[in-house]
């Protein structure tokens, strides 16, 4: 499907996305909250900078961010950085189902390769 048609079918289904640098907003209404590190590995110089920005944004999932939403995080998480422990052994976080499937699809991906 080309990206053009992407674009119109988001539109006309009302699930075009939108951008926001307030993790509140972003998060209101949603069901899910997913995460991701905040520095890449091949990232460290830029670390200190990084952490810094995304710290005073408020962009790290707490207990109030995440509010009752299932979390995700496709791993592996920097605790205490863009997830707080709480929320990562909540019960409200998925990311232990997430990487379990993600064994078994690259499972399935190495069975079809070496058939």
């Amino acid at each position: 499907m080309g990206r053009r048609r992407q674009q119109r079918l988001s539109v006309e289904l009302g699930a075009a996305p939108e951008t926001t640098t307030d993790p509140e907003t972003a998060v209101d209404g949603a069901d899910v909250v997913y995460t991701d590190v905040w520095v890449s590995m091949g990232e460290k110089a830029d670390r200190e900078a990084k952490l810094e920005a995304f710290e005073a944004g408020g962009f790290r999932v707490d207990d109030d961010l995440a509010g009752d939403r299932t979390v995700m995080h496709c791993l592996p998480a920097h605790r205490g950085e863009e997830i707080a422990d709480a929320v990562l052994e909540s019960d409200r976080a998925a990311v232990w189902d997430q990487a379990e499937n993600r064994l078994h699809a690259q499972k399935a991906l190495l069975t079809h390769l070496l058939d």
